[in-house]
């Protein structure tokens, strides 16, 4: 499998996506800069977090514009694998490849920690590696990661929910949503399930070393569909 990993003006998490496709997992991973055109036979896009033009505007509300975006919507529509985490799922949305936006937290201020979240589903490219309501650890860190939309776009989109934080047993409650985020949704696909944006960092969590593993998940979901298809 060969990875693009995207790096607009802001990013800070690219050398982390990397490092897990490279080093951890063994793949065949690239950088593409934001000002590129093609995707150079990539096989998987990852758009990483950080702060995409220092998300002015909004977040990744400029970087939707950048070139290598017309690329990447094209690559999409075709069927491509993009993972959007933290600001690349911002810039998902922002681009029209995902239903909703993004707000500030409900508390107004940075949060950097680990969270609990449950599978809610298993038959993606990204999640086939997960059990059904598997509940699992990622970190996340954030001032703007409250997801919202609106009514009738929240329940169309119910099939598409790929993660809800939750608490240590699964159950979904105010308590244990810790940005505010409707329905307490951290991640989700598009329609075709070849798309995946999600707040927390797997890339953060593919090593023990750093207190958890359960992101590896997403990333070897990716190589096992890829290497099915």
């Amino acid at each position: 499998m060969k990875v693009g990993v995207v790096i607009f003006p802001g990013s800070n998490c690219d050398a982390d996506c990397l490092y897990v496709l490279k080093d951890v997992l063994g793949q065949d991973a690239v950088s593409l800069w934001h000002q590129d055109t093609a995707l150079r036979g990539c096989d998987a896009i990852v758009l990483p977090g950080g702060f995409s033009y220092g998300d002015y505007l909004r977040t990744g509300a400029v970087a939707r514009l950048s070139p290598i975006m017309g690329a990447v919507r094209r690559f999409a529509s075709g069927g491509g694998l993009v993972l959007g985490i933290c600001n690349g799922f911002q810039i998902l949305l922002e681009s029209g490849l995902l239903p909703g936006a993004i707000l500030r937290n409900t508390g107004l201020r940075f949060i950097c920690r680990f969270v609990t979240l449950r599978v809610e589903r298993t038959d993606t490219p990204f999640t086939n590696r997960f059990k059904p309501g598997q509940v699992i650890r990622m970190p996340i860190a954030h001032n703007e990661g409250r997801y919202t939309a609106e009514a009738k776009t929240i329940r169309q989109i119910q099939p598409q929910v790929a993660f809800r934080y939750c608490g240590p047993d699964g159950q979904v409650g105010d308590a244990f949503n810790p940005n505010g985020s409707v329905e307490a949704i951290a991640g989700l696909t598009n329609a075709a399930g070849n798309v995946l944006g999600l707040m927390p960092h797997p890339e953060r969590s593919s090593e023990a070393a750093l207190g958890s593993e359960d992101g590896r998940l997403i990333f070897e979901s990716m190589i096992e569909s890829l290497a099915h298809a």
